[in-house]
């Protein structure tokens, strides 16, 4: 199977965190997004061992809350030691309503509000990741305010293109994130945050992309950093303490996605940076690196009931569900590509080749097409695979469909964690007016 969490029962079912997927889907109903507590927490630690391992004790790694915010994810986080990112006044108060240290978090965030970085302030958000001058200005303004001091990073554009999908390079000269280096902006706007004396210039950040699966694009953006904060430290003198090298290793969807070597990954961008450092006589500061898909995304599955399977003779057949893109958007956004089995018959071989379609009221509402299944009927449960990232993060009520609940997985014990929505939910915000 492609991850070790997903397994073939006795009875031919498909077995998810050493559940039965089918008796699930029967308890709980459909669609249901699964999350395997056991794999996040496995994953958490993999990551946290080799960052330690070959960047130091101060390295923490940053859970990237946009992959996947719920109350309970930052219950985990916070045992398993990582700080978050959050990029909004809503995962913020849902990591501090969760009881997450404010000290941990970085507020990222291309156009932050006034309103949720007076939110941020007041609540002792450890650092802001600033994108611009105009939020520069309002975070120096409103620590005023407050009489402190704020830990900023500046995020900063390395113009680095991964060569991943056009939709999730962030790296680059032109893009709508940070300031770049190579137009000479970040360096006006890094003296402009020298010059303010209600923040604390810590750091610098970039992120460069997602679905990365070698150490060069990494190690290039960190060759440039670095050499950027040695041109700072000369030209200003302050030699800043962090650099956020953001996240973005790859996770495997497909059988045809290579495997990571997490360990290979670190260690080659470690021997990278220590090497430029030693040529350009520049001090490595504190390097800390995010971690969102890699730690949700093969943690979580979905579960849809089949309605129908039907062939438009000599075109292409259709498996229709009972979800869609309402509780995973990525595909019509990004093309991007799943595994999908029919959970009932899992062991039997792909006979089927089929488009995934979802139930709205919309051409592409689709969640794979050509896809290779196993023959299936109404009433079978349909699951797709490695859906922890991304998914219930950014599920819609399009079509007024609810959205479906958060069961999680710990030690083969089931738990709703999110419940799912109701029909008096749609409208529990909305209010009836009158005409007298």
């Amino acid at each position: 199977m492609l991850h070790d969490n997903i397994t073939l029962g006795e009875n031919g079912h498909l077995y998810f965190a050493g559940m039965d997927t089918v008796a699930l889907a029967k308890k709980h109903g459909t669609p249901l997004y699964l999350i395997d507590e056991n794999k996040i927490r496995e994953n958490c630690r993999t990551y946290i061992s080799c960052v330690k391992k070959y960047f130091g004790e101060k390295s923490i790694p940053l859970y990237a809350s946009k992959a996947l915010c719920y109350l309970d994810i930052y219950r985990i986080l916070k045992e398993e030691g990582t700080g978050v990112d959050v990029v909004s006044g809503g995962e913020l108060y849902t990591a501090l309503k969760a009881g997450f240290p404010a000290s941990l978090m970085f507020f990222h965030g291309n156009n932050k509000t006034n309103t949720e970085i007076d939110f941020a302030v007041k609540n002792d958000v450890g650092y802001f990741v600033v994108d611009n001058v105009e939020e520069l200005e309002e975070v120096n303004a409103t620590a005023a305010r407050y009489g402190i001091k704020q830990n900023i990073l500046l995020r900063l554009s390395p113009g680095i293109d991964p060569h991943t999908h056009k939709a999730v390079v962030t790296g680059s000269v032109d893009s709508k994130f940070g300031t770049a280096i190579e137009t000479g902006q970040a360096m006006e706007l890094t003296k402009y945050a020298i010059s303010k004396s209600n923040i604390k210039l810590v750091g610098f950040h970039c992120h460069i992309g997602s679905q990365i699966f070698d150490h060069i694009p990494f190690s290039d953006a960190a060759k440039i950093m670095l050499a950027f904060i040695a041109k700072v430290q000369a030209e200003t003198g302050v030699l800043v303490e962090m650099l956020n090298l953001g996240g973005g290793i790859g996770v495997r969807y497909i059988e045809e996605h290579p495997k990571v070597e997490m360990d290979s990954i670190f260690r080659s961008i470690k021997t990278e940076v220590d090497a430029f450092c030693q040529i350009n006589n520049v001090k490595a500061p504190t390097i800390l690196f995010e971690m969102g898909r890699y730690v949700s995304a093969n943690a979580g599955m979905t579960l849809y009931t089949v309605g129908s399977f039907k062939t438009i003779t000599g075109y292409k057949s259709y498996v229709s569900i009972d979800g869609g893109m309402p509780d995973n958007p990525r595909y019509a956004l990004y093309q991007s590509p799943y595994t999908a089995l029919i959970a009932d018959r899992a062991g039997e071989k792909k006979t089927v080749v089929a488009t995934i379609a979802g139930r709205c009221c919309e051409s592409g509402d689709l969640i794979q097409e050509n896809a290779p299944l196993q023959s299936c009927k109404k009433g079978d449960t349909l699951a797709v695979l490695v859906t922890g990232a991304y998914n219930y993060a950014m599920s819609s009520n399009y079509n007024r469909l609810p959205k479906p609940p958060i069961v999680s997985i710990y030690n083969k014990k089931d738990n709703v964690v999110v419940k799912r929505e109701s029909y008096e939910d749609l409208c529990k915000n909305e209010l009836a007016t009158v005409n007298v």
